[in-house]
């Protein structure tokens, strides 16, 4: 697999969401044009399979995209942003009735064989919840970080905050929270109302310690906006509202990257090394598991870490240790695998990246279907960490 050029390669970042409602894509659809229009090369993919409605909001033509000569897709563009979405590749009252492997196929599309051209940002607009498709961006990209959308009522915060949890588990950095429909705009002189709960966003951006982006007000013109494919922050630019979605836009164009570590993704076959990422400069601050060198040396795989420990770790005790539903119940953790039938000179054979926060692995027995977390790396038990 080809590795991506950091100093070429867009920042990807996230912007979800733990339920519907909350006008995620409307604030999706400003901040990328106010990022177009301070002069950054925006592309956004409209990652909501089943309901795709990026294209109606920034007024971006459904008829099917146009293929470029080494077959790739063409993006739409609109107001200086380039869009792909699933309502480009059905028509607009058919449903997208798809399995999960089918909707993995789509996302992988969208970023992969899209002709994006030099991007500075790529924003993908998620669906709700913590299902598969957030897994899949997750695994399958690097992510630069990912950003939540509320709504100042408390229930929005309480599944707001499940979203956050599950970005942190997959070790996608948070890079903000944004509160949404903060009080409502008077459409006759412009006063701020807060008609729902104040300040719930920037308390749950405290609590879980990320950075608070802004709270937008509700503008009836927003309605008007999304509707005739104009974002608010060119239909209105002197409203409170398309201020604070420049401020955002402003904060993640300057945002400081956590995700230094060794390129992702790479896939590495150990007996001819090709794949093999190459070592990441020293780290300052960041996760302690974050991976910043990997080697494989006298039967154990040999990874460097963030806070400067190096960890051996045999191939056939990486084997025992699998969790996958082959290798352990996933109701009661009970060990599937028999150890006598892991034979004592397996030998580990290829090693790839899943997403930011794992590692995948195949071994001479043919098993593939594990999935190693970073922090589940660290605290295998019987490893020895020693400073590099």
């Amino acid at each position: 697999m080809a590795q991506p050029d950091p100093q070429t390669a867009p920042r990807m970042i996230a912007i979800s969401s733990g339920k519907g409602g909350v006008g995620k894509s409307t604030v999706t659809a400003n901040i990328a044009v106010a990022m177009a229009d301070a002069g950054l090369s925006v592309g956004v993919v409209d990652a909501d399979i089943y309901g795709p409605s990026i294209p109606r909001m920034l007024g971006v033509s459904t008829d099917k995209p146009a293929m470029s000569p080494d077959g790739k897709v063409i993006p739409a563009q609109a107001h200086g942003v380039k869009v792909i979405s699933m309502a480009m590749l059905t028509d607009d009252d058919k449903p997208a009735i798809l399995r999960g492997p089918m909707v993995t196929k789509y996302l992988q599309m969208f970023v992969r064989q899209v002709d994006w051209g030099q991007l500075d940002v790529m924003l993908l607009d998620l669906p709700p919840g913590t299902g598969d498709i957030q897994l899949t961006l997750a695994q399958a990209f690097p992510l630069t970080g990912a950003v939540v959308v509320s709504t100042p009522q408390d229930v929005s915060l309480k599944i707001a905050r499940r979203g956050l949890r599950m970005m942190e588990q997959v070790n996608v950095p948070i890079l903000g929270v944004i509160e949404n429909m903060s009080g409502f705009t008077c459409p006759d002189c412009g006063s701020v109302t807060h008609i729902f709960h104040q300040g719930g966003g920037a308390a749950i951006a405290d609590e879980i310690g990320v950075a608070f982006l802004g709270a937008v007000p509700l503008d009836p013109t927003v309605v008007d906006c999304g509707d005739d494919g104009r974002p608010l922050v060119r239909a209105a630019p002197s409203s409170p509202a398309a201020q604070a979605y420049r401020d955002i836009a402003r904060a993640l164009a300057a945002g400081k990257d956590h995700m230094a570590g060794i390129a992702t993704p790479f896939a590495w076959t150990l007996a001819d090394g090709a794949g093999k990422p190459a070592p990441a400069a020293p780290l300052t601050d960041g996760p302690r598991d974050r991976l910043v060198a990997i080697d494989h040396d006298d039967g154990a795989l040999v990874l460097d870490w963030a806070d400067g420990s190096r960890q051996r770790l045999a191939d056939r005790d990486l084997r025992l240790a699998c969790t996958c539903a082959k290798c352990r119940d996933e109701m009661t953790g009970k060990r599937l695998l028999d150890p006598a039938n892991v034979p004592l000179d397996l030998s580990l054979l290829r090693v790839w990246s899943v997403g930011n926060y794992a590692l995948g692995m195949t071994f001479s027995d043919g098993h593939e279907s594990g999935i190693y977390p970073f922090g589940a790396l660290r605290e295998m038990a019987g490893t020895e960490l020693e400073d590099v």
